[in-house]
């Protein structure tokens, strides 16, 4: 017979898989559905299919990092629902600032509030994981800038992505059995570019799934109250429940805010930020989706916007050269010039590069976030102490 304390503890975490389904559908099919390649219903469906696969393998190591690695000794099912009060509590703040929330940041350190307040804190895994979250940012930021001014304006050129009015696929009737063939306005490179957006959101659902699904549930399978399938259906139906809800509004809204870019640089973004954390989930490492994200985005514009500056100026930080602004917004049927040679002014006029508020305003979260998650679940075990 179930307890009420596992009940509770049940609840909580769908609440808090149900809030990373809506951030995380967002972030992973906002832009494809955005440039009506697909439906939001299809992108829900799709999320939940990949966030499992990508919980049921990878996630198990992030699983046995948030249960049994932080922390030195198993606690209470009392203190796991305890942690997951926190998580939710950090994923309510993030929502009223408006940002993602960077769940995985959020639920280590309600985990790690648990380890100080009854001495088990395992200062090495902690010391590892906070290393990853210093690291990650500037590798997302340098493989931005890369990809942005050295291979993004020619890819822009030959492989923007456009959606042609009508249909992409129809049925051809006109031989003895009706057979799929491309849409009245279709062209090949726009069927090659819908394939890929399919396959970079299934990868980035596949990535959100290894490291969000046992944020929603690590702290009950820490405790023994849930074994580890069991914990991963559950979040896996909350998120799946998120991404047919609230997310249909983030997808609509995900990355206006931080620059108007087209959509192949959106799969840039996703393909990189993706892989960042994909790979540190199978190390086992708690990592934020948007951290990668976020950073990849302000890599790739500014890396795109330094293109008109030689880099030897770019070291020097000459005072008189200026960076270009609106640089991933520019026509893709625009010459792509060289490394250090000024481009048409109308080339890049497309508005600011990033708004830097926004950027502040995300990092400050990936602060604050996980801070405030630590302080108030050390205060709240060192005065209720429930952790065995």
């Amino acid at each position: 017979m179930l307890s009420a304390v596992l009940v509770v503890g049940v609840v909580a975490s769908l609440f808090v898989g149900f809030n990373i389904g809506g951030s995380s559908t967002g972030i992973a099919w906002g832009p494809a559905v955005g440039a009506g390649l697909l439906k939001k219903t299809t992108a829900a469906a799709l999320m939940t299919i990949f966030v499992f696969l990508g919980g049921w393998t990878v996630g198990r190591n992030v699983m046995d990092t948030l249960s049994e690695g932080i922390i030195t000794t198993e606690i209470s099912l009392e203190a796991g629902v305890a942690v997951l009060f926190f998580i939710g509590f950090g994923i309510l703040v993030a929502n009223v600032f408006g940002v993602p929330v960077p769940t995985s940041m959020t639920t280590v350190g309600a985990i790690a509030g648990l380890g100080l307040a009854t001495d088990t804190l395992n200062f090495a895994t902690i010391g590892e994981i906070v290393t990853w979250w210093i690291v990650t940012p500037v590798v997302g930021l340098w493989v931005g800038a890369v990809l942005g001014r050295y291979v993004y304006p020619e890819l822009n050129r030959r492989y923007a992505i456009r959606k042609t009015p009508g249909p992409l696929l129809a049925l051809d009737r006109s031989g003895d059995f009706p057979r799929p063939a491309l849409g009245p306005n279709t062209t090949r490179q726009e069927l090659a570019g819908t394939v890929v957006v399919f396959v970079v959101g299934c990868y980035m659902a596949f990535s959100a799934g290894a490291s969000n699904v046992p944020n929603a549930v690590a702290p009950l399978v820490s405790s023994n109250a849930l074994s580890d399938n069991t914990a991963i259906t559950i979040a896996t139906i909350a998120i799946g429940i998120g991404g047919f809800t609230i997310a249909r509004r983030t997808m609509e809204s995900v990355g206006s805010e931080l620059s108007d870019i087209p959509l192949l640089a959106a799969l840039i973004v996703m393909l990189t930020a993706s892989t960042i954390t994909t790979t540190l989930s199978y190390m086992g490492i708690p990592i934020s989706l948007v951290m990668g994200s976020v950073m990849t985005i302000v890599g790739l514009g500014w890396g795109r916007a330094t293109r008109p500056i030689a880099a030897r100026d770019v070291i020097r930080r000459d005072t008189d050269v200026e960076i270009e602004m609106g640089a991933l917004t520019a026509e893709p049927e625009t010459p792509v010039t060289k490394i250090g040679e000024r481009e048409p002014p109308e080339v890049l006029n497309a508005g600011d590069l990033f708004n830097p508020r926004a950027i502040m305003k995300y990092v400050s979260m990936w602060i604050i976030g996980p801070s405030l998650a630590t302080i108030l679940s050390y205060l709240f075990f060192v005065l209720v102490p429930i952790s065995t």
